[in-house]
């Protein structure tokens, strides 16, 4: 590998990279990475909840959605895998089932069906914990 520090720019079997490309791709990855993951397993952000406009539809599980239900929807954990949401606020801690996918709006961790968000006593958006259970 050559290496050109006066114009910042390598090549390696015949191709030239430069450096501040590689540097912007490598920042732009990082930014789908969430910076709120612990190394427990564990992801703090905001919880919103989401219930009678979805109630009956299907969810990415194939499931029928019913907000009456103890379930959530969460982009990567697995459908069907278990987890414990903390209302941070209160301190307030349920189990889901996750069996839908998203929430797809930015600074969101999870989406709790009607009845999981009211056991957290949450009525809009709310600081929480989200840990995968085994």
């Amino acid at each position: 590998m050559n290496t050109h520090a006066s114009n910042s720019r390598f090549t390696r079997k015949g191709r030239a990279y430069f450096l501040p490309a590689l540097l912007v791709g490598a920042l732009a990855l990082s930014v789908g990475i969430p910076a709120t993951v612990h190394a427990a397993g564990g992801q703090v952000g905001k919880a919103s909840w989401y219930g009678p406009g979805f109630h009956g539809k299907k969810t990415a599980s194939g499931q029928r959605f019913n907000q009456n239900q103890m379930t959530a929807a969460h982009r990567s954990l697995p459908l069907g895998s278990r987890a414990r949401v903390t209302n941070l606020r209160n301190g307030k801690a349920i189990d889901v089932t996750i069996n839908d996918r998203g929430p797809f709006v930015k600074g969101r961790v999870i989406d709790l069906s009607r009845a999981a968000a009211r056991r957290l006593a949450i009525s809009g958006l709310a600081p929480v914990r989200v840990t995968s259970i085994p």
